[in-house]
C-alpha cells in the first residue's frame, strides 16, 4: 500500500517541488532603452535627463519574457524594474537610469544593479562598446545603432525601435551570461589582437 502512494503520490508532491524553486530563485532582469532625443538635440551629454523616454525594454528571469513600454508606460516599467532582484544593463546606471529619472519619484539609483560598463572600465582603465564585446564574445551584432533609432521615433516608426532595443537586451542578457558562466569575455585591442577580460560576474554575487 506504501509503494502504490509512492508511486502516485511522490509525482504530484515533487512537481509543485520544481515551480516553486524556480519561482523562488533570483529575478535578474536585462535593461535597455531608447530615446525621443539625441544629446545635440538636448545641448549635450549633460543634459541626458531631458532626452525623453522613446521604448523600454525589460527581459526578465522570472517570466522568461520580454516587457515593453512607451514613454506612456514609463511609471510602470520603473515599477516593473522594482521588482527585480538585480537589473543588469550596458551603461544603465550613468545613461538609461538618467534617461528614466524624470519619470519617477523613486530615486532609481536604489535598485540593486551591475552595469557591465562601469565594471569593465573598472578592470580595463577604459571603455568598450556592448557592440565590440558582442562581436568578440558572442559573435553577434547589433542591426541598428542610436541614431538610427532616434530617426525610427521621428518617422513614428515604434515598432522599429522595440525590435532594435529587444536585440539589444537580447545581446546584454547573453554577454552578461557568457562572463557569469566563463568567467571571462573577450574583445580586441587597437591594434587588432584578440584579448581576453577576466570577469567575475556571479549572480550570487550582487544580492545580498
Amino acid at each position: 500500500m506504501s509503494e502504490q502512494l509512492g508511486l502516485f503520490g511522490e509525482p504530484e508532491d515533487q512537481e509543485p517541488a520544481k515551480i516553486t524553486k524556480q519561482e523562488t530563485g533570483p529575478r535578474v532582469q536585462y535593461f535597455d532603452l531608447e530615446t525621443q532625443k539625441s544629446a545635440d538635440d538636448v545641448g549635450g551629454w549633460g543634459n541626458i535627463h531631458k532626452m525623453g523616454l522613446a521604448v523600454g525594454v525589460v527581459w526578465d528571469s522570472e517570466d522568461q519574457d520580454y516587457f515593453v513600454y512607451e514613454e506612456k508606460d514609463a511609471k510602470k516599467l520603473v515599477d516593473k524594474l522594482r521588482t527585480a532582484d538585480l537589473v543588469v544593463g550596458f551603461n544603465v546606471i550613468g545613461f538609461d537610469y538618467t534617461v528614466l529619472q524624470p519619470y519617477s519619484d523613486f530615486d532609481l539609483q536604489e535598485i540593486n544593479t551591475f552595469d557591465m560598463l562601469v565594471d569593465v572600465k573598472k578592470l580595463l582603465n577604459f571603455r568598450l562598446s556592448l557592440n565590440h564585446l558582442a562581436q568578440h564574445t558572442l559573435n553577434a551584432k547589433k542591426s541598428a545603432d542610436g541614431l538610427i533609432s532616434l530617426q525610427w521615433y521621428k518617422e513614428g516608426k515604434i515598432d522599429k525601435i522595440i525590435h532594435y532595443c529587444k536585440q539589444d537586451v537580447e545581446i546584454t542578457r547573453d554577454l552578461y551570461l557568457y562572463g557569469e558562466e566563463h568567467g571571462y569575455v573577450n574583445y580586441q585591442s587597437r591594434s587588432g589582437n584578440p584579448l581576453q577580460l577576466e570577469v567575475n560576474w556571479k549572480t550570487s554575487n550582487f544580492i545580498s
